[in-house]
């Protein structure tokens, strides 16, 4: 996955956890490196620890599942929307508070909730049943944090069905401009254009959001939004 600079996820945290995070960025680089050149289901783990000089244990004990050595970032993509709607400003619903973070992070500022990727990591998901499925997976439990965020903002109990028809549409949203972006990705298409084409389905997208859940989950005036740092 597309991953954040090294130097921000490293942001606070003590010596020991900055060590394991640079073998764990180190592991995942190799190993997605070998992916895009051979093919994800034609690179053991062995390999992978042979590339890296470590004990194929020490690749297990960091990543569990061989695709999450793809999708190293996926807990910062699971808590991607969530963490845009507890971020919204006074005044701002949860659809424009993910209109206003898709847009701004396109050009290169968060592919996280963007989606962009090196034309080689867009094609190697693409190509691999495994790699999607897992994705998937991801997808619904980004929508499901979402939905908790949502009841949290709402007041609302998160087994709710508004909170979890609006995680719904809203993470379908972004499911589907995701993939626009990967897709443009994968076609090696010029960065400024990928942008511009994504902005406009981003806009349309959420314009068609609008009557239903333009008033959703609006942050009150004079409550301040629940930030945290940025990994």
């Amino acid at each position: 996955m597309q991953r954040p600079a090294a130097s921000a996820r490293k942001a606070g945290t003590g010596l020991r956890e900055r060590k394991k995070q640079e073998t764990r960025d180190r592991l995942a680089h190799i190993a997605t490196l070998l992916f895009i050149e051979k093919g994800f289901d034609n690179v053991t783990i062995t390999e992978v620890s042979e590339a890296a000089d470590v004990s194929k244990m020490t690749v297990t004990n960091y990543f569990p599942l061989k695709e999450d050595l793809v999708f190293d970032a996926h807990e910062l993509v699971v808590d991607s929307l969530a963490r845009t709607v507890r971020e919204r400003l006074p005044g701002e619903s949860a659809l424009h508070g993910l209109r206003r973070a898709f847009l701004s992070a396109l050009g290169g500022g968060y592919p996280v909730l963007t989606g962009h990727a090196s034309p080689g990591f867009a094609r190697l998901v693409h190509d691999s049943t495994r790699l999607r499925a897992r994705e998937r997976e991801i997808d619904e439990q980004r929508e499901e944090v979402l939905a908790e965020a949502l009841a949290a903002a709402t007041g609302t109990a998160p087994d709710g069905l508004t909170p979890l028809l609006a995680a719904a549409q809203l993470a379908a949203a972004h499911r589907v401009l995701f993939r626009l972006v990967r897709s443009l990705d994968r076609a090696d298409t010029p960065p400024a254009e990928a942008d511009r084409l994504a902005a406009a389905a981003a806009e349309d997208a959420f314009d068609r959001l609008e009557p239903v859940l333009g008033t959703y989950a609006v942050r009150p005036d004079g409550v301040s939004p629940a930030r945290g740092p940025r990994p």
